[in-house]
């Protein structure tokens, strides 16, 4: 942010984003708030990003486009997949007792 000096000899400089027109002062420091809007910009999208992470159909921020419900068929196929082997094996267990079951018959 400059300041452009109208009248030197008056100490009047003029702000060239507002336009406004003031007395300099020596006990007044103006600072360029840009860089620090820059960050808060990159940091207000990685918030965004934080947020978007917990639906599985918004769009990361590193990601390539396109893969919008990645996490969703994720999740899907693994939870598919467990599914599948827990059942399996509760299968295989109850046919294990039902087999011991049928050869101690005669038995007890």
């Amino acid at each position: 942010m400059s300041m452009v000096r109208i009248a030197p000899e008056l100490n009047l400089v003029m702000d060239p984003e507002t336009g406004t027109i003031t007395q300099e002062r020596k006990d007044s420091i103006q600072y360029s708030m840009e860089s620090v809007f820059e960050r808060v910009d990159k940091l207000d999208a990685i918030a965004d990003d934080l947020v978007n992470s917990l639906s599985p159909s918004k769009p990361l921020l590193n990601s390539w486009p396109g893969r919008e419900n990645t996490s969703y068929m994720a999740g899907f196929y693994g939870n598919t997949f467990y599914g599948v082997v827990i059942g399996l094996a509760f299968s295989g267990l109850l046919a294990l007792v039902i087999y011991i079951a049928s050869l101690m018959k005669g038995v007890v």
